[in-house]
């Protein structure tokens, strides 16, 4: 029973019968118009010259709802009126690896382009029907109590008419005038509210751009996830074992832990630059131009890492300087990680870091020792930093998308090996 009668005491019906309303006002300056062409026309029937009417008066509507900006108002209405949920209308653009993409909006198909057509006419037919119907219902039931307007009154439907007496008759049948008048109002703002996704919610060419849109933020959220990953937390390894290393040789070589500090200033200053990208793109703010990591700072990488007392032994082979762009940048990213495993979890001893520069393409490697024994300097053992776990399948799924050989394992005995293979030809 309640819920038979919570539709009557919603603020939405009421205000959904106010956007129907609203509908058919709209739709009244249209009628002038319309009727010209029945005035013109003076010899034919009076019925045909009211379909005559009515078709260019549907005509004009179908006009008015192809143009772009009524749709983009019609729903910021239903939205505020009839109380539903409605994305914003977005651009369709063809694909950008398409022929004959560019930035122009895609033509939508037939069906899509009389969505708001078809949404405008059933409003304004809606918006007529209802208001009408529940204007003259509310009236009757004013006017028929104790006749109070000193005429006699009558219902007239179809071929059945009513002649209610003074008396309870007359309150009876008002009470009922009134509560179809606001069965009306129900019916219209439900009409309305059922008909709005599917007419204004977003057409198939919105839903697969909306789509693509979410699933290019998501894959440019996980490449930042990685560059985060790979770059603040390389910095706070190296700073943490650097910061150590300065405590331990304070007093007896000040002059090596003014070069561990200056070193932590130097890598925490380029994290920052890493950090603050990364943040303004996840604000979805005017982010500056992202900072890029090639293989021309591997020098810089791994002069970091001798600062924190650990070996490195490296062997560059081949025309590093022709290794440009995606691929140079990920083999930082990848060197990156590897070493800054190789601080975590290492056992101390030298780490090998190869980088080969080939015709068909680069190979990296990064060997280092395992086991429990400590660094004599770091003094960090593989128990200090916490992993989350994501650092080896990120470096796989980075290789994965350049087409590349990926292999990370136990090499002999003692040791830990991180060999990638990025199959892509250096530049002429």
């Amino acid at each position: 029973m309640i819920r038979a009668i919570r539709p009557f005491l919603r603020g939405s019906t009421y205000s959904g019968a106010l956007f129907a309303f609203l509908g058919a006002v709209a739709s009244a300056p249209l009628l002038p118009l319309a009727v010209l062409p029945a005035l013109v026309w003076r010899s034919a029937p009076y019925g045909m010259r009211a379909a005559l009417a009515l078709l260019v008066w549907a005509a004009l509507i179908t006009a008015v709802g192809l143009v772009p900006a009524t749709r983009r108002v019609l729903i910021v209405s239903a939205r505020r009126l009839l109380k539903v949920q409605l994305p914003d209308p977005v651009p369709v653009r063809r694909p950008a690896d398409s022929p004959g993409a560019g930035p122009a909006p895609a033509v939508p198909s037939g069906a899509d382009r009389l969505r708001t057509p078809a949404w405008l006419l059933l409003h304004v037919a809606l918006g007529w029907t209802g208001t009408l119907a529940s204007s003259v219902l509310f009236l009757m039931g004013l006017a028929l109590p104790e006749h109070w307007t000193g005429s006699d009154m009558e219902i007239v439907l179809l071929d059945w008419t009513l002649r209610p007496e003074q008396g309870w008759q007359s309150w009876v049948t008002a009470i009922v005038c009134v509560l179809l008048a606001v069965l009306v109002c129900v019916a219209m703002s439900s009409a309305l509210r059922w008909l709005a996704p599917r007419l204004l919610g977003p057409s198939s060419a919105e839903r697969l751009m909306l789509a693509a849109e979410r699933e290019q933020r998501l894959a440019e959220r996980n490449r930042l996830a990685h560059e985060l990953h790979d770059s603040i937390g390389h910095t706070l390894t190296a700073a943490t074992i650097q910061a150590a290393v300065a405590g331990e040789v304070l007093a007896a070589d000040p002059v090596a832990a003014r070069a561990a500090l200056r070193s932590i200033e130097e890598s925490t200053r380029a994290a920052l630059e890493d950090l603050d990208y990364v943040l303004g793109v996840l604000r979805e703010e005017q982010a500056e131009t992202a900072p890029v990591r090639t293989l021309a700072d591997l020098p810089e990488l791994l002069d970091r890492l001798r600062h924190t007392g650990a070996r490195v032994e490296p062997d560059l082979t081949g025309d590093l300087a022709q290794v440009q762009g995606t691929l140079s940048r990920a083999a930082y990213r990848i060197l990156q990680e590897g070493l800054t495993n190789a601080l975590r979890h290492g056992g101390g001893g030298p780490i090998q870091v190869e980088v080969a520069a080939t015709q068909d393409g680069l190979r990296l490697s990064v060997v280092n020792r395992t086991g429990q024994e400590k660094s004599t300097n770091a003094g960090a053992n593989r128990g200090v930093f916490p992993t989350s776990g994501h650092g080896l399948p990120g470096l796989a799924e980075r290789v994965r998308l350049l087409h590349g050989e990926f292999e990370a394992g136990p090499h002999g005995a003692e040791h830990w090996r991180l060999a990638v293979h990025l199959p892509v030809r250096v530049s002429a």
